[in-house]
């Protein structure tokens, strides 16, 4: 159900509305817009009779909501959502935001002599991961502690915004000590304990794929961290699995129009992961972007061969300058134009 509002409605009118929906032993959720403020209602097991609320002073309609994510979708808020990530950052918009950098912080000359270079490219922001979940527990598993403290002395040094991942519950007061924004990597999008952790911590997320996932389940998970009351959510395409193996992944291209038409929240990509080859990394970059992809997370690294981790899809300084070339190119040709270029 949602609850839509009149633009001259009061703040008593609200309160009464939400106070209202909690006598019905549901949680009404407030959902600003630029036209209008609404109000989602989750908890319900069936249909909410909507003529009470109709009724009501301020109230302008109430409507049944068909998907089962009923916050992450645009029946509930039809604009696009731009999500303010610091420093005049804006994540939505016209403006396409490319984040890049290692797999895996590994050094502090790695990491520094990085994000000078992806800055100078025209990145916004700075990839490195600092706790790093694995297939094989005998694979490098990252700095930890002492990796959080070489991106925050990056971010220092450069002015990028920092993404990093955040693998456990654990972790997470750490990690969201240093991180600009949290990223949730393939392993863990239904990782419902940290879905919701999150989700309190009211802080931006970058919601990666299942690797076996399907779209409807991406978006529940979405749903997971804005029921608690955390907006700040972004989704990402990053490749799923399929039954072929000339790639690392099988990037679904089909997933970034989609997202834009059933959700309102900001849409990523990773080719790094989707491709995991290098040399197909830039055309598919390019493809998300023309697709509709609102920001790009890309894997840069000063020696790929020498990489402690994913140096088979990390580009190398010169291969991510030309890819940004090719990236502002395609935005210029869709109406768009990318963020720091």
């Amino acid at each position: 159900m949602l609850i839509l509002l009149r633009p001259d409605v009061t703040a008593e009118q609200q309160r009464d509305v939400e106070d209202y929906v909690r006598t019905l032993g549901y949680t009404p959720h407030v959902i600003p817009g630029t036209q209008r403020t609404a109000i989602g209602i989750t908890g319900n097991k069936g249909a909410v009779d909507p003529e009470p609320f109709r009724l009501m002073p301020g109230v302008a309609d109430a409507i049944a909501v068909s998907q089962p994510f009923k916050l992450v979708s645009r029946e509930v808020k039809p604009e696009d959502t731009v999500l303010q990530l610091g420093q005049g950052l804006r994540l939505g918009g016209p403006e396409i935001i490319v984040a890049a950098g290692p797999c895996s912080v590994e050094s502090r000359e790695q990491i520094l002599s990085t994000a000078e270079a992806v800055k100078a490219s025209g990145a916004r922001m700075l990839r490195g991961g600092a706790f790093k979940p694995r297939t094989s527990p005998y694979e490098f598993q990252g700095l930890k502690g002492d990796g959080l403290a070489l991106l925050a002395e990056a971010r220092s040094a450069s002015g990028l915004l920092v993404v990093t991942e955040v693998k456990d519950t654990e972790s997470l007061p750490m990690v969201a000590e240093t991180a600009d924004l949290l990223q949730i990597g393939a392993r863990n999008m239904q990782n419902f304990s940290l879905l919701e952790a999150v989700g309190e911590l009211r802080r931006p997320v970058l919601l990666k794929r299942g690797m076996s996932a399907t779209l409807k389940e991406m978006l529940m998970a979405a749903e997971y961290i804005v029921a608690r009351g955390n907006r700040q959510v972004i989704l990402c395409e990053r490749g799923i699995r399929t039954f072929e193996t000339m790639t690392r992944n099988t990037f679904d291209i089909n997933a970034i129009p989609m997202l834009k038409q059933l959700s309102h929240l900001p849409v990523f990509a990773d080719p790094s992961h989707g491709v995991g080859v290098r040399g197909g990394i830039p055309a598919v970059a390019r493809a998300a972007v023309a697709a509709g992809a609102d920001g790009l997370l890309i894997e840069v690294h000063p020696n790929p061969a020498k990489a402690l981790s994913d140096g088979a899809q990390s580009l190398t300084f010169s291969e991510f300058d030309a890819l940004m070339v090719g990236v502002r190119a395609v935005a210029a040709a869709v109406g768009r134009s990318v963020a720091g270029g």
